[in-house]
């Protein structure tokens, strides 16, 4: 199963850190390839993203299950293609190192089923990770930015 997991560490308190992971509004569109992202309710949303897929963009469509928020350390999801017969799940994972640092951990593994499965499969393989990245680093940096306005 195609995995993605990247950790990042910033001097800003897991409280901080919370406030901003706790709502999908403020990280769904720092995914890699994002085009738009609708809540349905409160657990339950639809993004829509691109994904290189060889030398073509694919656009893929997820519906997305928040499975539970815990505060301030976790958050966990579900996710269902839409438009590709695609599962999976991850999280956000937040770890107080001390008051003012914190270490958080983004996690992603997804797999493909049907006629394309093993083409789908062997590109996540290779994408899962370098986004996994992506979206953790982007989430830190954003949060980074977001202090520095203060």
């Amino acid at each position: 199963m195609p995995v993605g997991m990247h950790e990042i560490t910033m001097d800003i308190p897991i409280e901080e850190v919370w406030d901003f992971v706790k709502d999908m509004d403020n990280w769904a569109p720092l995914l890699p390839g994002y085009i738009n992202h609708e809540k349905l309710r409160e657990h339950e949303s639809n993004w829509t993203f691109k994904e290189t897929v060889g030398i073509l963009k694919k656009k893929i469509s997820l519906h997305v299950t928040i499975k539970e928020w815990i505060e301030p350390t976790m958050v966990t999801f579900d996710l269902k293609g839409i438009n590709e017969n695609l599962t999976g799940n991850g999280y956000f994972k937040a770890e107080a190192l001390n008051k003012s640092r914190t270490k958080m951990t983004g996690y992603l593994e997804m797999v493909a089923e049907g006629a394309l499965a093993s083409v789908m499969n062997a590109v996540m393989k290779n994408s899962l990770p370098k986004s996994g990245e992506e979206l953790t680093t982007a989430i830190a940096e954003k949060l980074m930015e977001q202090r520095a306005l203060r």
